[in-house]
């Protein structure tokens, strides 16, 4: 049971109608200014990809090393809808991360990189070309094992 000064006393309400109109306009103030922070926020960057011609190529072995070996592959670059992307910049280092190779890709999305001579790591029988793929408003789209290289 209340005391009988609780109920008589009115004091605790007296405003209360105005402070609840007026905490909730400056939530809701609040809240306006989230949703617009949100939505004019930019939006994330596109996924970028890339495929080659080739998914492995092979080297000759050390009795037939004697002439410089090149190796041409064709890359094409794609976003996440597979709609090719021109203008994007893609490296390419070679097995023994000794050396790096670079070009753009054309309207079509393709470029045509030439590797000269690739080395496979020291004591190694295969390694891995690896890929870096670039362009800006796209994630930048990284394959450490993008060719597989094998000495025959």
């Amino acid at each position: 049971m209340q005391p009988r000064k609780l109920t008589e006393n009115e004091e605790g309400t007296v405003g209360l109608p105005i402070r609840i109109v007026v905490l909730s306009i400056v939530g809701f103030i609040g809240f306006y200014a989230i949703l617009s922070a949100i939505s004019s926020a930019p939006s994330p960057p596109e996924p970028l990809y890339a495929q080659a011609n080739v998914s492995a190529v092979f080297l000759p072995s050390g009795e037939e090393n004697n002439t410089e070996t090149n190796l041409t592959l064709l890359v094409t670059a794609l976003d996440g809808e597979s709609q090719r992307v021109g203008g994007a910049n893609v490296i390419l280092r070679s097995p023994d991360r000794n050396r790096a190779y670079s070009g753009v890709t054309d309207a079509e999305g393709k470029v045509i990189i030439e590797l000269k001579n690739p080395e496979l790591p020291p004591g190694k029988s295969e390694g891995y070309i690896s890929l870096k793929a670039m362009k800006t408003g796209y994630q930048d789209y990284v394959n450490d094992y993008f060719v597989k290289v094998t000495r025959s």
